[in-house]
């Protein structure tokens, strides 16, 4: 592959996973974060997959996407779908891959899970590297926030993204349910579809999905370079942006008295553009086989057990004006068990809790020119106990995790390749956590929650050396780093009545041992040198989000506002930190009436000149959208017909967040005016 284009002349950027022993552990829940409100429908009372004692009304910080609302802020990819909820932002490497960026921490500071289980892939080792997820086939998407996500380990140092499909049915039903969708849309000309159907019969569901989406290149509002062939040299679309994904699942369960047993298959595969070069382009699949079960003893002091197990093997091929180059693999299993024990009664309060125990397996490769990482195994495990006593209107948490993992590198098949360092290291990371929720007045509740975390260095942070052209750097490792370790504090306040209500978090992170990827004066292969190396870090920032009614008649309005914050800087070298979000406000109106609903909003990013040397700072811009839907009833099916309209000012503008704003200027531009529209049938 060739390096990174220079900037087009006359393009415009604006400035501005064998182990040894099994230990105890314990993590907290923690409470009272608050759960922003994006539009009525958005954040709904559901049973929160993501929290362990699964109340429907969770103390931890959770938002959750599901129906209307994940119809409405649906994107191609995961990280775009959530870039709307306060507090999270998006990599964006383009339209086609994008990974979650909560409270400014990203890669695998963020977990992403397939219903509560490991999604093993290769999305957190470079930002052109998609998740292997889509919309279509998703019932629910949970964000868990801050110590809230500890339970999954350090790699949910900063939260957990939890992708829920219902492809192991978790709930005994008789007869036949199922959707569909299709939909348009003009920016991408985007073509897609997608189905699931349900069958209950006896004790048996059984559960069958599919989807295909097809995408061209993206419209912007300015005309951008592409030396592609086939393409205009010229054109107001963002060059080698195409993309194309399909995939399905069949899953059965088997209900008995005392809880289920289910077994899902599903298969993912896709090709799309990598946008940083312009013949440049990526083929992958993914497979996972899915086994979850539940045991409700209702005797002794257990009240119920569940356990799930995966096997995924990922892999994926990047491709050079269409001749295969590296190829990225990574196979491995995850297992998880929990037993909940029950409540224990005290003469002031009541005792709940659950303990578990966790282990996962990972095989990663990288073989080509490309391959800045060695072949490695990366074997992790733990035990955990969360528990909560709650007393009259006060809730307590109080948790520890202690983990095992063993990272080893075993350098590269090809004897020609012997740049990388051969070696295992082994890692105790333990985290600690401690929450507080009070419910002052009916309508009032405040919380505190406090945490340590430690997480292991990745396979890449401490053995890579190589190129690596998604950060247009020669990648370095260090072998001697020691864990990432973080204290955690934030405090929030929580008021509603009736449809109205105001939410506000504040939250710090302070770092001793933050592993950055940071620049050299080297240079290795006319490529500038990164390393990984450990720095003193803070991230700060706030979160807030209202809604109130405005007007109720034969219909309602409601205004709904929305805003977050964060900081972060290098406290060793004093710099800032890359790619943090600005500050960023959000207001809209939102409209219902009998069967339909309407909304109108803009979202209002701030410039972000606080960008540490190297990295570009981006100007503010403001993007506008909108969405109507109608339902409509015939004979037992529900068809919503919706419109979707997105930049609906054609505003050019480019992301703070995305490392192709500083490593390739000019590439990648956010997706101009857009409109989608679509139905979706469900009987």
């Amino acid at each position: 592959m060739s390096t990174f284009s220079s900037l087009q002349g006359g393009l415009r950027l604006p400035c501005a996973s064998n182990f040894s022993f099994v230990t105890t552990s314990l993590i907290a829940f923690s409470s009272g974060l608050f759960v922003p409100t994006v539009m009525a429908q958005a954040i709904q009372e559901v049973v929160i997959t993501g929290n362990p004692l699964s109340k429907s009304s969770t103390n931890s910080a959770v938002s959750s996407l599901s129906g209307q609302s994940l119809l409405e802020q649906g994107q191609s990819t995961l990280g775009e779908t959530l870039n709307q909820l306060p507090g999270v932002s998006s990599t964006y490497f383009g339209p086609n891959a994008s990974r979650p960026i909560i409270r400014g921490l990203d890669g695998d500071r963020i977990r992403v899970l397939n219903n509560s289980g490991a999604s093993m892939d290769a999305s957190s080792l470079s930002y052109d590297h998609a998740v292997p997820m889509d919309v279509l086939s998703t019932e629910r998407i949970e964000v868990l926030r801050g110590p809230s996500a500890l339970q999954y380990g350090g790699s949910a140092i900063g939260g957990v993204v939890n992708v829920i499909d219902n492809r192991i049915p978790r709930q005994k039903m008789q007869g036949l349910t199922g959707k569909a969708q299709s939909q348009l849309a003009s920016g991408n000309r985007e073509r897609s579809n997608g189905a699931m159907l349900e069958v209950g019969q006896g004790d048996w569901v059984f559960h069958a999905d599919a989807f295909d989406r097809r995408t061209s290149d993206v419209k912007v509002p300015q005309n951008l370079a592409c030396n592609k062939p086939g393409s205009p040299e010229l054109a107001p679309r963002i060059c080698n942006s195409a993309s194309e994904g399909q995939g399905g699942a069949v899953g059965a369960s088997v209900f008995f008295d005392r809880g289920y047993l289910g077994l899902s298959v599903n298969s993912y595969q896709s090709n799309y553009g990598t946008v940083a070069e312009d013949e440049v382009t990526i083929g992958m699949k993914s497979k996972r086989a899915a086994l979850e079960g539940e045991w409700r003893a209702e005797t002794g002091v257990v009240q119920s057990l569940n356990f799930q197990a995966s096997q995924t093997d990922y892999k994926h091929t990047e491709f050079d004006a269409g001749e295969a180059g590296t190829l990225f693999a990574n196979k491995g299993h995850d297992v998880r068990v929990q037993l909940r024990h029950k409540p224990w009664r005290s003469a002031t309060g009541v005792w709940e809790g659950v303990w578990g125990w966790q282990s996962e397996l990972g095989k990663f490769s990288a073989d080509g020119a490309e391959a800045f990482a060695p072949f490695s195994n990366t074997r992790t495990q733990a035990l955990f106990l969360i528990e909560e006593y709650a007393v009259g209107s006060t809730r307590f948490n109080l948790g520890i995790r202690r983990e095992n993992v063993s990272v080893e590198s075993l350098g590269n098949p090809d004897p020609t390749v012997d740049r990388f360092e051969l070696g295992v290291r082994k890692f105790s990371p333990q985290s600690l956590a401690s929450s507080v929720s009070w419910q002052v007045l009916p309508q009032w509740r405040l919380s505190a929650n406090a945490s340590r975390v430690e997480r292991a260095p990745k396979d890449y942070e401490l053995f890579a050396n190589g190129p690596h052209i998604a950060t247009a750097a020669w990648e370095r490792g260090d072998s001697n780093l020691g864990l990432e370790k973080a204290n955690s504090f934030d405090v929030s306040a929580d008021w509603q009545q009736g449809p109205n209500q105001f939410k506000v978090t504040a939250f710090q992170s302070q770092f001793s041992n933050f592993i950055g990827l940071l620049g050299s004066s080297e240079i290795e292969e006319d490529l500038p040198v990164q390393v990984y190396q450990g720095v003193r870090a803070q991230f700060s920032g706030v979160e807030a989000s209202a809604q109130t009614r405005l007007l109720q008649t034969a219909g309602t309005l409601d205004l709904v506002l929305k805003a977050d914050a964060v900081r972060a800087s290098n406290l060793t070298s004093g710099e800032p930190l890359p790619r943090i979000s600005p500050v960023r406000l959000g207001a809209s109106l939102l409209h219902a009436s009998g069967p339909w609903t309407a909304r109108l909003g803009f979202d209002w990013h701030a410039a972000q000149d606080r960008v540490p040397t190297g990295s570009m700072a981006t100007e503010s811009y403001t993007l506008w959208h909108g969405f109507v839907s109608y339902k409509q009833k015939l004979s037992g099916t529900t068809l919503s017909w919706f419109g979707k309209l997105d930049n609906l000012s054609n505003q050019w503008a480019y992301s703070a967040t995305s490392i192709l704003t500083s490593t390739a200027p000019g590439k990648s531009p956010l997706p101009g005016r857009s409109l989608k529209l679509g139905v979706m049938a469900t009987f």
